[in-house]
């Protein structure tokens, strides 16, 4: 079986030249002994994926991507590019969806995680009538929740267009939603997620990642660099077994009351390390899967 290869996004300004924001971890996959290639994330997104992978060795083997975030629909175009040289993803289209939007995800996970609920909304489509929000929030019952897309919430602007105090407030909920679609706008993932809020005790989230249904390294979460707690994985790690992706990621963080909780469920290809981390000990793991 040929030894996997790793896909990194290249420097826009220099295109022979990964991106900055993997420069470190090209090196590190190289040093592990991998086969690397660079693909251009602006062409993908603009829908040309024949010329993103145009310096991707036709009959080069199989890769894993390693890089900026693509819509579900943009990724199954990059794996068809690469099939028509010859070269496959180890993670399939259907399983990037699956780990990368939370619909894919949830049910596995239903136990171990905040109830949610979800509306599809195509980015830039006009948004539904505010009153459907309360309708929807209303079988998470009474309580305050959190509002963001399949894959990504604003908690920067956390009372403006993340957090809702009583999701039974539909005043209040509906505003919370239109701010998160305006300052989403085109970068809308999927739809809008109501979330059940539960309290978590301030020591940060660890980001597990996981290859073949094992947890192969434990790091901190990118927005939360120097706090590392160590979560208990039994459960997850059935709950991961279940999802059946190779490559995915779990950010868990402990519950107030002693529980650990798994905050999000992500594709591994496109879940950021803590700054300081080069990965290399991640893609000796995968090198070996």
């Amino acid at each position: 079986m040929t030894t996997p290869g790793f896909l990194f996004c290249r420097d826009p300004l220099r295109p022979r030249h990964p991106d900055p924001q993997f420069a470190r971890e090209t090196a590190a996959a190289r040093h592990a002994g991998a086969r690397t290639a660079l693909v251009d994330h602006d062409a993908l997104l603009a829908g040309d994926a024949g010329s993103a992978v145009g310096g991707v060795g036709r009959d080069s083997g199989p890769y894993w991507y390693r890089g900026w975030m693509l819509p579900p629909a943009r990724y199954a175009e990059l794996e068809a590019a690469l099939v028509a040289r010859g070269c496959s993803l180890l993670t399939e289209a259907p399983a990037y969806r699956t780990a990368h939007e939370l619909p894919g995800w949830y049910e596995t996970f239903a136990g171990l995680t905040p109830r949610s609920v979800w509306r599809a909304l195509p980015a830039g489509a006009a948004p539904p009538d505010p009153s459907v929000w309360p309708l929807l929030a209303g079988t998470l019952g009474s309580g305050p929740g959190i509002v963001k897309d399949f894959v990504k919430s604003r908690k920067h602007e956390w009372h403006e267009a993340c957090f809702v105090p009583e999701l039974g407030d539909a005043d209040r909920l509906g505003a919370v939603v239109g701010r998160f679609l305006e300052l989403q706008g085109d970068f809308l993932a999927g739809g809008v997620v109501l979330r059940a809020y539960e309290p978590f005790v301030p020591s940060g989230e660890a980001r597990v990642w996981w290859v073949d249904g094992e947890a192969v390294r434990v790091t901190a979460h990118p927005d939360t660099p120097g706090r590392l707690p160590a979560p208990g994985l039994d459960a997850v790690g059935e709950a991961v077994r279940a999802l059946g992706c190779r490559w995915v990621t779990t950010d868990m963080a402990l519950r107030e009351d002693g529980a650990w909780r798994v905050v999000e469920v992500g594709d591994g290809q496109v879940s950021g390390l803590p700054a300081g981390e080069d990965g290399g000990s991640l893609f000796s793991a995968l090198l070996r899967s």
